[in-house]
């Protein structure tokens, strides 16, 4: 797909405004891997490459989302992700939102590539900020609301992670998959029987307190960069448990070589997490696919609303 000429034009603005010359887009290429926005390899006249995305039907509020996760995530300094260089747009026909990053290429694996995502992810998990913008105790949450894939995710913070789970993350979830037709009958008491007993299934979570997510790590969200290092990328931020990401890296795929123990040594994990927690946390995310893509994914999520119980 061709970038829109009114994009370009704003983002050699933009870059001239960051390095104080002009700068002259020369060539575009397609990047393939996401399924909601076009994306594009942008190479100016000095050989400096850049990533582009853009979305011509996009909620205005999404691109800003995604530039505050990525300096949430950067700013504790635990793992690499790109530098925001700008942004803009309204997400229409004739005024597509944009998004200007650092672009970050592709390389191999360092041979230690999974000790030190495991050991960033740790960390990452770990920080301790105060919430962005606000000064005010960190709760579970976020201080804005934001997107999972395409659909909106509510963040209004919480003190207690069990409430969090259920009001923020399966209920609004379950409710969406039923207003569409999924999850009637037994479906629908398997799901209303784990929220019922939501307090039971997730008695002991939370001990660590609110951690900083990444919040959709997928395989897609995070790779190796140039020199081996892991980079993560398309964040959906919020504060949970660190469970959490662990259990989305395990869902389409599995850890990197060494991830696990490089994790481990800065983090435990707790024996629940392989008994049935990562099971329950996936069910967020196997939810969200029903509602994305459509009943192929009931049948998995009442796998694991059903592991999720038997664990309780």
């Amino acid at each position: 797909m061709t970038v829109p000429s009114s994009i370009l034009q704003r983002v050699e603005s933009t870059l001239e405004a960051h390095t104080g010359t002009t700068v002259r887009i020369r060539k575009t290429a397609p990047v393939g891997g996401g399924c909601i926005n076009p994306a594009a390899r942008l190479e100016g006249e000095d050989g400096q490459s850049f990533f582009l995305k853009w979305n011509s039907a996009a909620p205005p509020e999404m691109f800003g989302a995604e530039v505050d996760g990525l300096k949430a995530l950067a700013a504790p300094g635990a793992l690499q992700v790109p530098r925001v260089l700008g942004q803009g747009g309204s997400g229409t026909t004739s005024d597509p939102a944009w998004l200007l990053l650092d672009f970050i290429s592709q390389g191999r694996p360092g041979p230690d590539y999974g000790l030190r995502l495991g050991q960033g992810l740790a960390d990452l998990h770990s920080s301790t900020r105060k919430s962005p913008g606000t000064g005010e105790k960190v709760a579970y949450g976020w201080h804005r609301d934001n997107f999972i894939g395409s659909l909106p995710q509510e963040n209004d913070p919480s003190e207690n992670w069990i409430t969090f789970w259920r009001d923020r993350r399966l209920e609004p979830q379950i409710r969406m998959a039923q207003d569409r037709g999924h999850f009637t009958d037994h479906g629908g008491k398997v799901l209303g029987e784990l929220l019922d007993r939501l307090d039971e299934v997730m008695v002991g979570t939370g001990g660590e307190g609110p951690s900083l997510l990444h919040g959709d790590l997928w395989s897609g969200n995070f790779y190796a960069g140039p020199a081996g290092d892991p980079i993560l990328i398309d964040p959906a931020v919020y504060r949970g448990s660190g469970e959490v990401d662990l259990a989305m890296m395990e869902l389409f795929g599995s850890f990197p070589p060494g991830f696990r123990e490089g994790y481990g040594s800065r983090r435990e994990l707790a024996p629940e997490y392989d008994a049935f927690r990562r099971d329950l946390y996936q069910l967020y995310y196997l939810l969200v696919h029903v509602n994305l893509f459509g009943g192929s994914y009931v049948r998995e999520s009442l796998t694991a609303a059903e592991c999720a119980l038997r664990g309780a």
